[in-house]
């Protein structure tokens, strides 16, 4: 993975020490609250309902053993002995003293993380999927193009300061597995006859107005990225609206221009910019390609694991479910569920869970551990021979549940429980939710299937592409939760339809069963739920939900 340089380094400590200043200038009273506000942002930091949260980045999900283990430390000492991650591949602390994040900071910087830029109006963390570098179905690693646009991003001024959050994504596989179509710009790279080539899509984004986004350029040479994303981000900058919050992501003004406009107005200023300093060299890729070699894979008998598949069921179906195909044949990559179960909120991990990982990485794995956009972790190198001892140990720690893409493996946003935003809690009903299927043989019956939960219409838990998708809703001070149906991420994403009225969170389990039901008797061989939704339509769901009638929020 990724060291850092001088620059780094020099960069982050000194981040530490002007925040610490701020810090200190606020509490003496010296800065108000609202000039407080836009710098805590751009340093992570948020005030919730209960205390401060501290978003730490984790650039394109990647992680060292060392860092995790620090994250646990920070948890035990500074919270509440968790940390919560995200679709976006970060770490939320959630109950976090204002005097104490200069400390936290530190530590961070310490082994090379930080959380600049987790928040405010700039460039967010970069995101990929997290078997990047070892999927089988990879084109090229993705991680270098992503660190890259890190590098160029964090603290470039003249993008602090954008009309609103800026998120990209970049994918480099058969299969989408970052949800390239609900960011701003994402970055599709293929391998064809010419060398690597980028599909650059623009004006994605969930929220209040989900939207997904257009592809703006195709096959653009890998050497003009950074140039062409920072057109891209001059006629935002120049154009987007400032005047409405509402209306101030990129995905309106490409909405308002039309994608062929934009496209031109694009055009137009890289061809001033195009052949300018940000133009990437083969040098530069390469010393930056350079930090992510893998370790030496070797191969290894299998016979271990494939006795080990054959004398126990239990064993079979988690691999099943929670391992990836590699490059290597002797190896898997390993997914570890965050979500065991109603009493765990997904995405939840506590430190002697992180530190466990931690040690698994380091044994039987590279010692690396990645962020997926559905909130688990991933060990990315596994030999097959280990596997049963990594389940083994994962058991015993309430993280060897095999439901990675069914139905409990569901994206949860924090919710009302914490987040000041929030119009409902997410959290209990994930739980009621999980309590409601917990037959893990009737799960894999069901087969995939995405469930998306958001506490409001920022939409932070993706409900709007969950194959089916709650929202937490406020109905004259109650909270309600209105359902979608039929959305799906990668490349062929849509955006899921409202159902109907919403409801109470006492009758969203039984809404999901009836809604898996109607699933269940009208699919097709090997149809996704999505894919069934968009053949028959969401009449004959609406139909066996509503009838006989249940209690409802027009």
């Amino acid at each position: 993975m990724y060291q850092y340089d001088f620059y780094d380094k020099a960069l982050v400590r000194e981040r530490v020490a002007q925040f610490r200043d701020q810090i200190e200038r606020y509490q003496a009273g010296k800065l108000t609250e609202e000039e407080f506000l836009p710098l805590r942002l751009q340093n992570g930091l948020y005030l919730q309902k209960h205390a401060y949260m501290l978003r730490v980045a984790i650039p394109y999900g990647t992680l060292s053993s060392k860092q995790l283990r620090t994250l646990g430390d920070i948890a035990t000492e500074f919270d509440k002995d968790y940390g919560h991650f995200t679709t976006r591949q970060n770490i939320q602390f959630n109950w976090i003293e204002l005097d104490r994040v200069p400390e936290i900071i530190e530590r961070l910087a310490d082994v090379e993380m930080h959380s600049i830029q987790t928040s405010g109006n700039t460039v967010r963390n970069v995101t990929t999927e997290a078997f990047a570098g070892v999927s089988a179905d990879e084109f090229v690693d993705p991680r270098p193009f992503a660190e890259i646009i890190r590098q160029w991003s964090t603290i470039n001024p003249e993008f602090l300061f954008l009309p609103r959050k800026f998120k990209i994504a970049v994918s480099s596989s058969v299969k989408d597995r970052a949800a390239v179509r609900t960011h701003d710009v994402g970055i599709y790279i293929n391998r064809t006859h010419g060398g690597l080539r980028l599909d650059v899509m623009v004006g994605g984004g969930l929220g209040r107005t989900p939207i997904l986004s257009q592809r703006l350029k195709e096959g653009l040479e890998w050497q003009h990225m950074l140039t062409y994303l920072e057109a891209v981000l001059r006629v935002y900058n120049r154009h987007g609206r400032r005047d409405n919050r509402y209306k101030a992501r990129i995905k309106i003004l490409v909405k308002s221009l039309g994608i062929d406009v934009f496209a031109e107005e694009v055009e137009k200023e890289w061809q001033q910019i195009k052949n300018g300093p940000s133009e990437l060299t083969a040098t530069e890729f390469q010393r930056v390609a350079e930090q992510f070699q893998s370790a030496s894979l070797v191969e290894a008998p299998t016979y271990e694991y494939e006795a080990a598949l054959a004398r126990d069921h239990t064993f079979s179906n988690w691999v099943d479910k929670n391992t990836h195909d590699h490059k290597h044949t002797s190896y898997l990559s390993v997914v570890i569920s965050t979500k065991p179960g109603p009493n765990n909120p997904p995405g939840d991990v506590t430190a002697t869970q992180m530190n466990i990982i931690a040690d698994l990485s380091e044994q039987f794995g590279d010692g690396e551990i990645r962020v997926t956009h559905e909130q688990n972790l991933v060990l990315p190198s596994v030999q097959k021979r280990h596997l049963y001892d990594v389940w083994s140990t994962l058991k015993q720690a309430d993280l060897g549940h095999s439901n990675i893409g069914l139905l409990t493996d569901m994206i949860t946003c924090p919710g009302g429980d914490y987040c000041a935003l929030a119009n409902a809690k997410s959290i209990p009903v994930a739980a009621d939710i999980q309590q409601h299927f917990s037959d893990l043989d009737y799960l894999h019956d069901i087969g995939e299937l995405d469930l998306n939960i958001s506490g409001c219409m920022n939409a932070c838990g993706h409900h709007h592409v969950g194959n089916i998708g709650i929202l937490g809703v406020d109905k004259n001070g109650s909270e309600w939760y209105q359902v979608t149906i039929g959305g799906k991420q990668g490349e062929d994403a849509r955006i899921g339809k409202v159902i109907g009225p919403s409801f109470k969170a006492a009758d969203v389990p039984q809404v999901i069963d009836k809604l898996v039901q109607v699933f269940i008797t009208h699919r097709e061989l090997e149809e996704q739920f999505s894919d069934t939704v968009q053949r028959i339509g969401i009449t004959p769901f609406k139909e066996r939900v509503y009838a006989p009638a249940m209690e409802t929020a027009e």
